[in-house]
């Protein structure tokens, strides 16, 4: 639908339940079919990136790219640098921590 339904608290569980990274991709402003759907996104990412690094999540972790349906290598493009961040970064390390503990 519109990234402007991803939530904070969903990021949170991706990252909680051990994913190394979470991609959210919206259109580019002043193309979202919701108004500013996508600019309440970003604005929600932005505000997590404090908490994030308040718990020991590095912020490149979550990433928001404007990208169109229309453009195909621009998906592979992010896909790929984003891939190679979070190899760069590790394990997510409350993953690590919850290995630790069992």
């Amino acid at each position: 639908m519109c990234s402007g339904r991803v939530d904070e608290r969903l990021i949170l569980k991706a990252l909680t339940a051990g994913a190394d990274g979470v991609l959210v991709c919206g259109c580019h402003p002043g193309d979202c079919h919701y108004r500013e759907g996508n600019l309440n996104t970003r604005r929600r990412i932005t505000g997590l990136e404090p908490f994030l690094e308040a718990v020991g999540i590095d912020k490149r972790r979550v990433r928001l790219e404007w990208i169109s349906a229309s453009e195909g290598p621009k998906v592979a493009e992010t896909v790929k640098s984003f891939t190679q961040t979070i190899r760069e970064l590790g394990p997510n390390p409350i993953k690590r921590s919850s290995i630790q503990a069992q």
